[in-house]
């Protein structure tokens, strides 16, 4: 088994190298054979990576995403989509699609992770709320894909095959499985009944910069037409850093009041909307765990572990808080009753 895996990350290497090799390749003839510096910027949990070209007293960003595993038409599409919402996302400058090269302007490297604190919160969120609402003004149906009803539940489906499955090393029993089959439908049944808007599936702290136009926004190849909540439950109940209840609360008031004066597809109750945005994030957490657990154990990227604690709280306050997710309260009592020790406790 260690042998497999040895021979699979020289693999990986192997590749790697060679596609950064084409990448410069590619960047020179973009560049007109020009001197350029190259630095890595980013890697994120896809196949994604992102290099910063120094270039003319300026810096650009290279994107280096391998077909099969991704598709940079998406990013051009989404990015173009943004663009003419009056957002701030990157701009592409160059393109090949077949070898999954783009060349993008650059937002800079002050992530709203690293900047956020008690005193720039409410200035960032306020700003991040805004762009949001900026965003789903701009909807349309035939923009992006349906955020329909088989996508969420094969996004859950990763919490039993990675979460429950490799990660707790566990085997729901009948019953097991049928109280999450029924949570599944339960959160499917009031999503798809929300309003309907531009998602941009990752609005969160670690995808949006600070920059002169607050915010700049990232990684949104994975947009989608989908419910009002989802994109404000990325933000505020962010996998990567937390915030009193009270202040979320506060926040999404904040928000739900502008996206009504705006015309937006909200709730005339605020008690609907904080229900549909907390029953929306219990979809989302759900759905987390498994792609954490699946980013260890298929990709061996172990950074995400740290952050699993953290959603799993989401998921059990929400589950707490609502008689209709019990059942799911008391599932996730007995799997960590019966899960071996792994190092983090939930």
């Amino acid at each position: 088994m260690e042998a497999d895996k040895l021979a699979q990350q020289v693999s990986d290497a192997i590749v790697t190298d060679s596609r950064i090799q084409y990448l410069h390749v590619w960047l020179a003839g973009v560049l007109g054979g020009r001197d350029y510096s190259f630095a890595t910027a980013s890697a994120d949990a896809s196949f994604r990576r992102y290099f910063r070209i120094g270039h003319n007293d300026q810096t650009i960003i290279a994107m280096d995403a391998p077909p099969p595993q991704e598709n940079c038409a998406l990013f051009v599409h989404a990015a173009e989509v943004f663009l003419a919402a009056g957002l701030n996302v990157p701009k592409v400058i160059a393109q090949d699609l077949d070898q999954g090269f783009l060349l993008l302007s650059d937002l800079g490297n002050t992530t709203y992770l690293s900047a956020l604190n008690d005193e720039s919160a409410p200035e960032l969120y306020s700003d991040a709320s805004a762009a949001l609402i900026q965003l789903q003004l701009a909807s349309r149906e035939d923009a992006f894909p349906d955020y329909d009803e088989e996508l969420l539940s094969r996004e859950m489906q990763l919490f039993p095959d990675w979460y429950i499955l490799k990660y707790l090393g566990l085997t729901l029993n009948e019953k097991q499985a049928a109280v999450l089959s029924n949570t599944f439908a339960l959160l499917n049944k009031n999503i798809l009944s929300q309003g309907q808007v531009f998602v941009h599936r990752d609005y969160h702290a670690r995808n949006l910069m600070v920059c002169e136009q607050n915010p700049g926004i990232l990684d949104f190849q994975d947009a989608v037409y989908g419910a009002i909540t989802y994109d404000l439950v990325s933000l505020l109940k962010d996998a990567y850093i937390a915030w009193e209840e009270p202040q979320v609360l506060d926040w999404t008031i904040r928000y739900w009041q502008s996206a009504q004066k705006a015309g937006l597809p909200v709730p005339n109750d605020f008690g609907d909307f904080y229900r549909d945005f907390e029953w929306m994030g219990a979809q989302r957490h759900i759905k987390v765990l498994g792609i954490f657990a699946r980013l260890y154990h298929r990709d061996g990227k172990d950074a995400y572990l740290k952050d699993m604690p953290l959603v799993m709280e989401y998921l059990r306050r929400v589950c707490a808080r609502y008689v209709e997710l019990r059942p799911m309260l008391r599932l996730l009592d007995e799997l960590q009753g019966q899960s071996p020790q792994v190092g983090y406790t939930f």
